[in-house]
């Protein structure tokens, strides 16, 4: 396969595998993305959702074949190779050095916080801008304090996170990705270790950042009405491949494939 060109879309997986012993999650997966969309994907747990994400911030690494550049097995970003590099014309697995350049602008926020408990909000936010973007310090808490009022805690900046809720917690974990300027912005089960009565919270900094900012974003939940309002497209996995794929409207609406309605049966009578 050619060397995507910059009008590629912004993520390509090309017939990736992802084994894991002799199960294989991912099955010649293949999908394109555009720069600026919002795809959420859904399906049943162990479906091989969560297994994508990680692929792309690169804490799992694809499945080789023979002849990635002949015969897939690659995945691309911003039109370049992402999971392989070029080396005497030809694809072979990236290094560690490669991946670290290039997830730069991949970031993710994962179920659990994930938030350094001995360092207070505004550190939390700042830590990885000073240390991985190089930013003087000035510069990052300038960064940090913007995107904590953007997602409404101005007023904990000096709290340690034992001292927030789960919900401000998982606040503070977007601005943090968001503070590392990604272009792409991947969004695993964010709400699924809150309490009920604190997702709102998450959810509408997340449909407020969808709305005024053009980052793309993938995201696996299992709120499907937070899934409707925010994507631009769905897709319905089960069992490593893409069963189905869609406009919100016509997959939450009129599904056409059986699959797709038996989940979404199960899914929205819970």
């Amino acid at each position: 396969m050619p060397s995507p060109t910059s009008n590629e879309p912004i993520i390509r997986f090309d017939r990736v595998n992802k084994d894991f012993g002799d199960l294989r999650v991912l099955k010649e997966l293949c999908f394109d993305i555009d720069p600026g969309e919002r795809v959420t994907l859904i399906g049943p747990s162990g479906s091989g959702k969560t297994t994508i994400l990680r692929l792309l911030m690169t804490l799992e690494h694809v499945t080789p074949v023979k002849h990635p550049d002949e015969n897939g097995g690659v995945i691309w970003v911003e039109g370049e190779p992402y999971s392989h590099m070029k080396k005497g014309g030809k694809l072979h697995v990236a290094n560690e050095r490669y991946l670290r350049r290039r997830r730069q602008k991949v970031g993710m926020v994962f179920q659990q916080f994930n938030l350094f408990p001995n360092m207070r909000v505004l550190r939390n936010v700042t830590e990885a801008q000073v240390h991985t973007l190089r930013r003087s310090k000035d510069e990052a808490e300038a960064k940090a304090r913007d995107l904590l009022e953007l997602v409404g805690l101005s007023d904990k900046i000096d709290n340690y996170p034992n001292q927030l809720s789960g919900g401000q917690q998982q606040r503070v974990a977007i601005a943090r990705a968001l503070a590392m300027d990604p272009d792409i912005l991947l969004l695993d089960e964010v709400t699924s270790a809150l309490d009920p009565e604190l997702v709102a919270d998450v959810l509408a900094v997340l449909r407020d950042i969808a709305e005024t900012t053009s980052i793309t974003m993938l995201i696996v939940t299992h709120e499907m009405g937070f899934a409707r309002d925010v994507s631009n497209r769905v897709m319905m996995f089960d069992q490593g491949v893409i069963v189905e794929e869609d406009t919100p409207d016509r997959i939450f609406s009129d599904p056409q494939e059986v699959r797709t309605q038996d989940f979404l049966r199960a899914v929205l009578a819970e």
